[in-house]
């Protein structure tokens, strides 16, 4: 092979490396969502935001199966603002909490309805009607609206803490495959009940 030839063949050589690895560049930026991604590794939210309790509610919903609980989902002002506008995606700065607890048969309440139901001339209920919260369970949950410190996970940070702590990285790294599924609600499961 003459000397123009290698030159020739290494410089496309060269050229076809460089593409290559372009390419391989450009398709490491953009994952399988679509979405550009800030860090190689998400970043989850480390710290309980102050005052959630005092949030207002956004819904109720019981959990079956393995979960098993029942929940209050809490927003911040934002929050609250984008669900009663129905408003998408949801803005900057936005904070939804889920706080849960055991799903339990209250006694006290049962006893309550079966006397009253004797009381009136029935039969008393067959199977309890009053559940009510129990233990805590599952955590606090909250997602955190900030499209660029949480661009690697959709725009939202995600968070659990158990007894105040933050849960470990394996529990958080469900969070977003599984709320990526509901990408059409800004990853967002829960709808207003006003």
């Amino acid at each position: 092979m003459t000397l123009v030839a290698r030159t020739v063949t290494r410089g496309f050589v060269t050229a076809a490396a460089l593409s290559a690895f372009a390419l391989a560049v450009v398709v490491a930026a953009f994952p399988r969502s679509g979405r550009a991604e800030a860090t190689g590794t998400p970043v989850y939210v480390t710290k309980i935001p102050a005052g959630y309790r005092d949030w207002k509610l956004v819904s109720v919903a019981q959990e079956r199966g393995e979960i098993n609980d029942i929940r209050a989902i809490l927003g911040n002002e934002k929050a609250i603002k984008a669900f009663r506008a129905a408003k998408l995606p949801f803005p900057e700065g936005t904070i939804i909490a889920r706080i849960a607890w055991e799903y339990l048969p209250s006694d006290e309440n049962n006893k309550t309805f079966g006397d009253f139901a004797k009381s009136i001339g029935r039969n008393p209920p067959s199977e309890p009607q009053s559940f009510v919260a129990g233990h805590p369970k599952n955590g606090v949950q909250f997602m955190v609206k900030d499209s660029k410190k949480y661009a690697a996970t959709g725009g939202w940070g995600y968070a659990q803490f158990d007894d105040g702590k933050p849960a470990d990285e394996t529990v958080m790294k469900t969070c977003f495959p599984c709320h990526d599924l509901a990408k059409q609600r800004d990853a967002v499961f829960t709808r207003y009940a006003p």
